[in-house]
Order: structure tokens, then sequence, then C-alpha cells
């Protein structure tokens, strides 16, 4: 596994695959499992940002990759409008689908996925971030 690289591209859900790669590449020593559910999170993550982020214009987002004592940590960070996702309501997932309310499934389904997730917001940044044990 690599450590501390970045990725600086545009917010468009076009980019999703070089995204993918690039988070792919530098979690390549990581238990598959894990390398799953980071890649299926982060694929959550950046199509959120990409459709709601800027809209309806578009914008930069970078997306960080390092590893601390075997826990990946992926940092998202959006010039977009402030929004901390983690003050969404889980979804009550027992109910039948037509019953919940909308939105906010992608989010809970990265808490379930990933070991800890943190929002702040720092000036005019939106910074999200994301960790799995890889060990």
């Amino acid at each position: 596994m690599k450590n501390n690289c970045q990725l600086k591209t545009e917010a468009k859900t076009e980019n999703l695959a070089s995204v993918l790669a690039f988070v792919a590449a530098n979690i390549a020593g990581a238990p598959p499992r894990a390398q799953k559910h980071i890649e299926m999170a982060v694929e959550e993550v950046f199509v959120n940002i990409s459709s709601y982020a800027y809209h309806p214009e578009t914008g930069a987002v970078s997306v960080r990759v390092s590893i601390d004592k075997d826990v990946v940590n992926i940092e998202f960070r959006d010039g977009g409008v402030p929004y901390n996702p983690l003050l969404k309501d889980d979804p009550d997932i027992t109910l039948p689908g037509e019953k919940r309310q909308a939105g906010g499934l992608g989010i809970f389904m990265v808490k379930q996925l990933m070991d800890n997730v943190a929002y702040r917001r720092e000036g005019d940044m939106n910074i999200l971030t994301i960790s799995k044990a890889a060990a």
C-alpha cells in the first residue's frame, strides 16, 4: 500500500473510474474484503460530491489516500456548499422501500462499510474522511 497520495479532479461522475483506479492502486496491499468495502464507499462519496456539492455547476475535489498503522484513510475535500452528511438521520431499513424517506441510504451504507466516518468544515472546504482497518 502506498502512503499519502493525492488525486485532484473535477467533481463529475465521468471521473469516477479514474478515482476508483487511483484508490485501488494505493490500497493494493489491503485484504480483498477491505479493498471492496473501501471502493464501494469511495464510489458513493464521490458520486454524492459530483451530484450535489456544486450543483448545477461543477468544481474540484481532491481525494487523498493515507495509511496509518494499517488503517486506510481516504479524505475527500471539496469547495461546494457546506454539507455534513453525518447530520442526516439514518434511514429506517426495517420499513418497506415505499415507506422510507428518500435519501440517506448511501451515507448509511458508507457508515456500515467503514470503521470511521468523520466530517469537518475548514474555511470554504467540506472535508469527509472515511477509514478502514486494512490488516
